[in-house]
């Protein structure tokens, strides 16, 4: 049955989840992760790994929540994590105690000193955590902390391979860097390269250049680095080192490289609104929020304006239908039933958002009214616990990180 045929609003999959939800969820907004959909995508990303001969990192901050990051890296067959926030950090290390867990980007070396301030377990942060520092100065000062703490830190260097965001680019520079580690063996362990290059696969002008020849820009400057150490650094390289890159956007195209060692996704895996990309187009939409419908008002109707709202519902067929949701203007877009907007006259709100449709969206008070993401990183932390599904049935909830 296609939504509007004899008033369903709903295509039959969220049709199933809005009778879940009525009947057994909380009626409040709520995340929604669908298995079976990243079951989907999981496997779509790991036969890319393989066919490239690579291992997966998984990226903490798009998918944040141990739960979540369990399941995933239960099919996937992984335990490498990427961590970019110190509390994180001390959770993982307890939470994930025989994963290894690479910086996603360079702290404040007072948050490294917090990390060892806190951290007690298992977990070994001279064998299975990498520091990401991305100059010289830094460096020095985690060396100095190393030496106060006695301790051995591995240090992996990000590359600036094209996104201009920070990094050695220089080899000049990553020579000072691989001098210092070289020089204090005691306190510091070169243990790779991160190189990050979304831009590959974020669809930019063409003017700009394709994607093959941004990504063979990105190589360039990763092979140049890689060669500055091998031969001017000798002692410093080995076949264990982590030679880190991609991200969502851009790790199928690493397949046609043999330099990396491993590749980083993290919001490919749920496929928010900002990843319909071509170069993700194997991938599918896994996750939505969910908010039942509180108020159904009839027409459009703008205070102040009063009887002269009807203009809007005159002028456009769907504002002729007003819905008040449960929360709202969230980083996410309307996506079942189809027609749904925002109303901007109105104004957005956080409590009670004005939703509009037209006569055919056929909502009733406690249907839901589903939303698409725009990202992870932030919009999964704001529900509470993420609901899990398959198969239309709420299967499972997992904490999200705090």
């Amino acid at each position: 049955m296609r939504p509007g045929d004899r008033g369903e609003p709903y295509s039959d999959y969220f049709q199933a989840l809005n009778k879940e939800l009525r009947e057994k969820g909380p009626m409040r907004p709520v995340l929604l992760i669908d298995l079976d959909r990243l079951d989907h995508n999981i496997d779509v990303v790991m036969q890319s790994v393989k066919r490239g001969g690579k291992q997966l990192r998984l990226v903490e901050k798009s998918l944040p929540s141990p739960g979540l990051l369990s399941y995933i890296a239960q099919r996937a067959g992984t335990q490498k994590l990427m961590s970019f926030h110190q509390p994180l950090l001390n959770h993982d290390a307890v939470t994930f105690a025989q994963s290894d867990i690479l910086l996603g980007k360079p702290l404040p070396v007072r948050s490294a000193e917090l990390f060892y301030q806190i951290h007690k377990g298992p977990f070994d942060p001279a064998r299975q955590l990498q520091w990401l520092l991305d100059s010289p100065e830094r460096l020095q000062q985690y060396l100095a902390l190393a030496q106060g703490l006695g301790t051995r830190m591995r240090i992996n260097i990000e590359l600036d391979v094209g996104l201009h965001r920070g990094g050695v680019s220089d080899v000049n520079v990553l020579g000072q860097m691989l001098a210092l580690i070289s020089a204090n063996p005691q306190h510091l362990q070169f243990s790779g390269f991160m190189g990050y290059d979304p831009f590959v696969g974020m669809g930019v002008p063409g003017i700009l250049g394709s994607p093959e020849e941004l990504f063979a820009r990105v190589m360039v400057i990763y092979q140049r680095c890689v060669d500055f150490t091998r031969q001017q650094f000798p002692g410093l390289w080995h076949d264990g080192l982590c030679l880190n890159t991609a991200g969502s956007p851009s790790y199928r195209i690493h397949e046609k490289e043999t330099l990396s060692t491993e590749v980083s996704v993290g919001t490919a895996m749920l496929k928010p609104t900002h990843y319909d990309l071509p170069s993700l187009v194997d991938h599918v939409p896994a996750t939505y929020i969910a908010t039942p419908v509180l108020k159904s008002t009839g027409a459009v109707n703008i205070p102040a304006l009063d009887e002269k709202s009807k203009l809007f519902s005159w002028w456009d067929q769907n504002q002729r239908q007003t819905f008040f949701i449960y929360g709202g203007n969230w980083m996410a877009e309307f996506e079942s039933p189809q027609g749904l907007q925002s109303n901007t006259v109105y104004g957005r709100s956080s409590n009670q958002e004005m939703v509009n449709g037209s006569n055919a969206v056929g909502l009733k008070i406690e249907d839901q009214v589903f939303l698409r993401p725009t990202q992870t990183e932030a919009v999964l932390l704001q529900f509470g616990d993420l609901l899990a599904v398959r198969g239309g049935k709420i299967v499972d909830s997992w904490a999200v990180y705090t």
